[in-house]
């Protein structure tokens, strides 16, 4: 999902002596890398060849610098809201959000795992704040998958006795442990062999609207 950021206010006379857009995408990188706390004033600075007055003048304060790169780390064609919206069942959206998070958190020019789990590991009590809209982002894209499944249901394409809180937050939980191995090294592959795995534990129902078992061992 694209998180939209109000522009912040620029003194008039002052017009901006750098690339923006390049500034953003710098900040974010760090961020994505070191987390909103582990960046500093002088990290954002150097890597985005600007002086701090500049930083000011174009983007507020850190925190908001920080939430704008957000936006753009969520923006793009692809984004948790468009692959729910677009998919044709909910067990299609949530393979392709661990699919596309496989391939996410191990770009090769990007850094390991996801920002929205990585920004906030290391927050304390002063950037609580922070926290509290990054888990926001994160329960907004668990409340779509969640209607999703809802949906799929009421349409007897899941069992009626599916979990819809449970299986969403499931599926979360492990692009969240996906992130962390990423950041840990493993490759892409492994991470599709994790969704995999996390898939083949989906709910089924067969031709009668009846729940069907899957066997042990098997892939659903």
């Amino acid at each position: 999902m694209k998180q939209e950021t109000s522009p912040s206010r620029r003194k008039t006379g002052r017009p901006l002596s750098f690339d923006r857009d390049f500034a953003l995408h710098q900040a974010m990188l760090l961020f994505w890398r070191h987390g909103y706390e582990g960046t500093s004033l002088g990290d954002l600075t150097a890597a985005m060849g600007v002086t701090p007055p500049s930083i000011y003048t174009a983007f507020g304060n850190k925190k908001r610098l920080f939430l704008e790169a957000v936006g753009r780390y969520l923006s793009g064609s692809v984004t948790p809201e468009t692959i729910i919206a677009e998919a044709s069942s909910a067990r299609d959206a949530a393979s392709n959000l661990l699919k596309a998070s496989a391939a996410g958190f191990t770009g090769a020019d990007t850094p390991a795992g996801c920002l929205l789990a990585s920004a906030a590991i290391s927050c304390s009590e002063a950037a609580a704040d922070v926290q509290r809209e990054l888990g926001a982002i994160r329960q907004s894209i668990e409340v779509r998958l969640r209607n999703r499944i809802i949906k799929d249901i009421e349409a007897d394409e899941l069992p009626g006795t599916t979990d819809a809180d449970a299986l969403a937050a499931h599926v979360m939980a492990v692009i969240q442990g996906m992130s962390t191995l990423a950041r840990d090294g493993a490759s892409s592959d492994k991470l599709l062999r994790v969704a995999e795995v996390a898939m083949a534990g989906w709910p089924v129902v067969n031709r009668r609207g009846r729940p069907r078992q899957t066997p042990r061992g098997a892939t659903a």
